[in-house]
């Protein structure tokens, strides 16, 4: 976590990432894995801030949260249970609201930087 005051930069480089695969339950295709730096964590660890990159494969989401991207790299395709895709490149940003469901495909490695809000 990035505690160097006020003004703070979403730098990955003296932050120690996280690694995880998503719930084998909600894995649909491939064997994802994920890669996060937290960079910051609100002292009532209900905002955080940082880069997350995932490997290829589609898995089950459910938001209870909101969460605010912005996407550095890779192509990913994001499908409502409706059955709406929306296809993510660098440069897009976008908000997943709570009560967002459907399912996350990573087609090629995708890096975003994320704030989310519990």
């Amino acid at each position: 976590m990035n505690t160097t005051g006020p003004f703070l930069t979403l730098s990955t480089e003296s932050v120690v990432p996280e690694r995880e695969t998503p719930d084998a339950g909600k894995v649909v295709v491939g064997q994802p894995m994920f890669t996060t730096w937290n960079v910051e964590e609100s002292p009532d660890g209900k905002l955080f801030a940082g880069v997350w990159e995932a490997t290829p494969g589609t898995w089950s989401i459910s938001y209870d949260e909101w969460e605010y991207c912005r996407i550095l790299s890779g192509v990913s395709i994001i499908t409502d249970n409706v059955g709406n895709k929306r296809r993510v490149t660098a440069g897009d940003s976008f908000i997943l609201q709570p009560g967002f469901a459907g399912t996350w495909e990573v087609v090629e490695t995708t890096r975003k930087e994320y704030v989310i809000r519990l």
